[in-house]
């Protein structure tokens, strides 16, 4: 009897997705060959194309679903009731993120050599650069308004705050790149929200969950 042609019925297209992530980020865009992905995928180059249509565009779904993982993380950040809490839960949760033991590559996709790999002709970088802009906007926001209730103070300034978190954010993602373990990177997480937003607990202790 002949394979019926297309996806097979358990076909998952978030763990696709992953998967395709993954390989994206081991291999590069054009280290990335189209019998690679379907192999990773556990489909036939017929079925990918039939499902995401070309590489360019499967990397694309990829990259864009992958970035919202972190848009995530700053929204539970930013309903923190402190502006320790704030930057505590937000630099502790993406070091936790950068070292998940089943993403198979520490650190961030979105912040990766990987993006350089990809064609002009794809719009994900630029996808990519305005979702990073709306979350350090969604972070600053929160810092203006803890600003306005003296939360934070005025000498501080919410934007420059934002630009230094944002900063030790990029950092803690390539510490984990350089192969910092999940311990290192969020007591390195824990000092910086110390640092940074000092008075409100002691360094190193938890943020309020």
């Amino acid at each position: 009897m002949a394979r019926p042609v297309g996806r097979p019925r358990s076909f998952d297209r978030g763990d696709a997705l992953r998967r395709a992530a993954h390989l994206f980020w081991q291999h590069g865009f054009s280290g990335t060959s189209t019998r690679m992905l379907a192999s990773a995928l556990g489909i036939s180059t017929s079925s990918l194309y039939s499902a995401f249509g070309t590489k360019g565009a499967l990397f694309d779904e990829a990259v864009r679903t992958y970035a919202l993982r972190y848009s995530a993380i700053y929204a539970a950040a930013v309903a923190e009731p402190t502006v320790h809490g704030v930057i505590d839960r937000l630099l502790t949760d993406s070091a936790t993120e950068f070292t998940r033991t089943d993403e198979g590559h520490p650190g961030c996709l979105t912040s990766s050599a990987v993006m350089a790999d990809a064609p002009p002709t794809l719009d994900v970088r630029g996808y990519v650069a305005e979702l990073q802009r709306s979350d350090g906007a969604r972070l600053r926001a929160r810092l203006e308004q803890a600003e306005a209730t003296g939360d934070l103070p005025p000498a501080v300034g919410a934007a420059a705050l934002t630009e230094l978190v944002q900063t030790v954010w990029q950092g803690l993602s390539c510490r984990a790149e350089l192969g910092a373990t999940r311990d290192e990177l969020v007591g390195m997480a824990r000092l910086a929200a110390g640092l940074l937003a000092p008075g409100a607990h002691a360094v190193g202790a938890p943020a309020p969950r």
